[in-house]
């Protein structure tokens, strides 16, 4: 590996060294600038589509608590919503709306409403799970194989600069320390990698887990409302059509 014969602060700059390196140290390097620059998109992706999801569910939430028919918010949002809450709400009202539609409901038929509503959200939550939790699989990699991946660059390094070394047969200082240095920026630039996906996982995989868990509170609380509906229907003197129209 040649070495500058003068040795100036500019001999090690992230550049300077990655243009001395060897080509399987460039190699690694780029590898893992282009897995840190992807963690980053879905670092940045995930802080705008979390706060956007959760800014919605709280709006959302709030219309529902509000005393309003759930008819009329539900058709506020439109036929096919982006956010999962509106989609959850119109899923319990087609149940709903389907159990209308019969004169009576036995005790029989009303529990397989609930059922049906119940499977009908839980499809609605498992499918925005999968949504929010895209590209934490990445973030996984990069955090446990960028160490690695920078500490083989760094081994390679070093056997290529004691070669060198061996070659030129000099153990002086100004020999041995550039070459140490440019081999340990593959460990550095690996760290670097590492690190804000490592954290950005643990801190999404904690938020994704919260917004699961909202969706899932909010079903409780639709199949409670259709649940509490259909026992006044079952309650109802009357079971002829007209009487169902009226509840």
């Amino acid at each position: 590996m040649p070495e500058p014969t003068t040795l100036t602060a500019a001999s090690f700059s992230p550049l300077a060294m990655f243009m001395s390196a060897d080509w399987v140290v460039k190699l690694v390097l780029t590898g893992l600038i282009v897995a840190s620059l992807w963690s980053w998109a879905v670092i940045l992706d995930k802080i705008f589509r979390l706060s956007s999801l959760n800014r919605i569910a709280a709006r959302f939430e709030s219309e529902v608590g509000s005393g309003r028919p759930l008819e009329d918010i539900a058709s506020e949002v439109g036929e096919n919503p982006v956010h999962a809450l509106p989609r959850m709400l119109q899923a319990a009202l087609r149940e709903w709306r389907g159990s209308r539609v019969r004169a009576a409901l036995s005790e029989t038929q009303t529990a397989l409403t609930i059922q049906r509503i119940d499977r009908a959200l839980d499809s609605v939550i498992a499918k925005e799970s999968r949504k929010v939790e895209e590209g934490l699989g990445l973030l996984a990699i990069v955090a446990t194989a960028s160490p690695f991946i920078g500490l083989f660059g760094t081994v390679w390094g070093i056997m290529t600069a004691f070669q060198a070394i061996a070659i030129q047969k000099n153990t002086n200082l100004t020999v041995v320390a550039p070459a140490i240095a440019h081999a340990l920026f593959a460990t550095a630039i690996g760290l670097v990698a590492a690190i804000p996906a490592y954290i950005a996982y643990n801190k999404f995989s904690t938020d994704a887990s919260k917004f699961t868990a909202r969706l899932e509170a909010f079903a409780d609380d639709l199949s409670g409302a259709v649940a509490r509906r259909l026992g006044e229907r079952l309650g109802a003197p009357s079971s002829t059509a007209a009487d169902a129209e009226r509840v």
